[in-house]
């Protein structure tokens, strides 16, 4: 099916940039460039002005009936996402069922949930939903590390911009590169995006409260630069190596290993973000010694290395 219809689905309140990403790819007019026109459709239940919320209004020219022969329908997210009517439900089963693009952003993915469409199928939402929406379709695998995930005819993205990087991926899959090459750059943003989520979230580093512990954790944050082992910390702790393992895990829910890892990890992205130091100097900073372990732990916690975070998250003056 060649991609020229894209309707997409309102629901109100309508989340502005997220409808303005799919506005973006799909609704502008680039026919002097070269490229192939969208037939482009603004679709809502109601015939009405929808809220957007801070003082705007949006008004969809079409009903739903206008899915019904789309070669695409997209639904940008929105705090209603989790209660579609049953007509919007209807309108989105109908555009799986004849083999159409389905396409959620941020969460939008809830209502393609609600829809039955998301069952024994990969999927995404912005991280902070990802729970959430595991709960409420448990017959879908979400991930919530990636930005996009495609998984046959349906795709769904992580939040915000993320669904400028599954948009494209739609556009690339059915017109080509050469296309998706020429809305990245009059978007003025890479056609492709390595990493995922995992670079923008804080690892929750698990922490505790037990006297036991809790001065142990609070020496092992100030000391990252050292090196030290498990018999090391649990002869700080005052206990057997054995015990003290068992206790870690036990109170913090990780192994020591493995929450100073977190600990170090979490030092080097701030470190990346607010300072100049070299790759070098954050790794001893951080206590990985060398840039080689730092590029390894770095990548396998976050999905992107140092340097491509540091050029992506730079805290500038």
């Amino acid at each position: 099916m060649a991609l020229r219809t894209v309707a997409v689905l309102l629901q109100e309140p309508v989340a502005l940039f997220e409808y303005g990403v799919l506005a973006e790819v799909f609704g502008i007019d680039r026919t002097e460039e070269g490229l192939p026109p969208f037939d482009y459709r603004v679709c809502s239940e109601e015939d009405r002005p929808l809220d957007a919320r801070h003082g705007t209004t949006v008004t969809a020219a079409h009903r739903l009936d206008a899915t019904y022969d789309a070669d695409l329908v997209a639904v940008p997210a929105s705090p209603a996402a989790q209660t579609p009517s049953p007509a919007v439900v209807a309108a989105l089963r109908d555009a799986h069922e004849r083999g159409a693009w389905v396409m959620s952003v941020c969460s939008g993915a809830f209502t393609l949930a609600a829809a039955g469409i998301l069952d024994g199928r990969s999927c995404t939402t912005h991280w902070m939903h990802a729970a959430e929406l595991a709960a409420m379709a448990p017959a879908a695998s979400v991930d919530p590390d990636v930005l996009y995930v495609r998984d046959g005819n349906v795709i769904t993205s992580a939040g915000t911009a993320a669904g400028i990087d599954a948009a494209l991926h739609l556009v690339r899959t059915e017109l080509g590169a050469a296309v998706a090459a020429t809305i990245s750059r009059r978007m003025v943003v890479p056609p492709h995006r390595d990493g995922g989520q995992r670079q923008f979230v804080e690892r929750p580093v698990p922490t505790c409260e037990a006297d036991s512990l809790g001065p142990l954790l609070q020496w092992m944050v100030q000391h990252l630069d050292e090196s030290f082992t498990v018999d090391d910390l649990a002869a700080r702790a005052a206990m057997s190596p054995r015990t003290f393992a068992r206790r870690f895990v036990a109170e913090t829910g990780t192994t020591p290993h493995q929450w100073v890892t977190d600990q170090r990890v979490l030092r080097a992205r701030h470190l990346l973000e607010e300072s100049d130091l070299s790759i070098e100097e954050v790794a001893r900073d951080a206590g990985f010694g060398s840039a080689a372990l730092l590029r390894h732990h770095f990548s396998r916690c976050t999905g992107i290395t140092p340097t491509a975070f540091r050029a992506q998250h730079r805290v500038t003056a």
